[in-house]
C-alpha cells in the first residue's frame, strides 16, 4: 500500500477569534543571538519583521519577545525569540525562500548547527499541511519540544493545535528544551 503524500491546502486566511480559525494559521518563529549590525537582538528582530511585507508576508499576530539561554551550548550568547502568525499567498516552499532571503539580508551565515546567528526564521506550521514536502517537513519537527517557540505561540494562540492534538498552551507546559524561556516585559 502506498503511503499518502503530504497534504496541502490553498493559502490560509487566519481568524484568531476561535480555535477553528487557527487550523489555517501560518506560524513563523524568529530568533536572534548575534545582534550583527543592530544595537541589540530586539532591534534586529523588529527590523526583520519590517521586511516581511516586502516579501509578500503580512503579520497578523505577534508574540512578545522571549529571552532564553542559548541551546544546546549555554556558553553562546542568549537568544531572543518570538512567534508570528502570518498571511501570505506563497506556498510553503515559496514562503521558505522568502524567509531565507530575509535571513540572508540580515547576514545569516549557515555553518555549524546551532551556532550563534543574526537571524533565524523557521516555518513552524502552514495551516494543516503535514508531511515531508520535498525536504520541508511540516509542522516543524522539533518546535513542539521548545518552550521558546510554544511559549510565544501560546501567548497569541493558546488554542492552536499541533497535528498530535495538543494545544500550543499544553505543549508550552510540557516543553523540554529552553525551559528557562521567559517573555520580556
Amino acid at each position: 500500500m502506498e503511503k499518502p503524500g503530504p497534504q496541502h491546502k490553498a493559502p490560509p486566511s487566519v481568524a484568531l477569534d476561535g480555535a477553528a480559525g487557527l487550523d489555517d494559521a501560518v506560524v513563523v518563529a524568529l530568533g536572534c543571538n548575534d545582534r550583527g549590525a543592530w544595537s541589540d537582538c530586539r532591534e534586529a528582530l523588529e527590523a526583520a519583521l519590517a521586511r516581511f511585507r516586502a516579501e509578500g508576508v503580512d503579520v497578523v499576530a505577534r508574540s512578545s519577545w522571549w529571552r532564553s539561554v542559548a541551546w544546546p551550548d549555554p556558553n553562546d550568547p542568549p537568544f531572543l525569540n518570538g512567534v508570528v502568525i502570518v498571511r501570505t499567498e506563497h506556498d510553503p516552499h515559496e514562503l521558505m525562500a522568502a524567509l531565507g532571503r530575509i535571513e540572508e539580508a540580515f547576514g545569516r551565515q549557515r555553518g555549524a548547527a546551532n551556532a550563534p546567528r543574526t537571524l533565524d526564521l523557521d516555518l513552524i506550521a502552514y495551516g494543516r499541511t503535514t508531511g515531508d514536502l520535498d525536504g520541508l517537513i511540516l509542522p516543524h519537527p522539533r518546535a513542539a519540544e521548545r518552550l521558546f517557540v510554544m511559549g510565544p505561540l501560546a501567548e497569541i494562540a493558546p488554542g492552536w493545535r499541533h497535528p498530535d492534538g495538543e494545544t500550543a498552551e499544553g505543549l508550552a507546559g510540557r516543553a523540554r528544551i529552553g525551559k528557562d524561556a521567559t517573555p520580556l516585559r
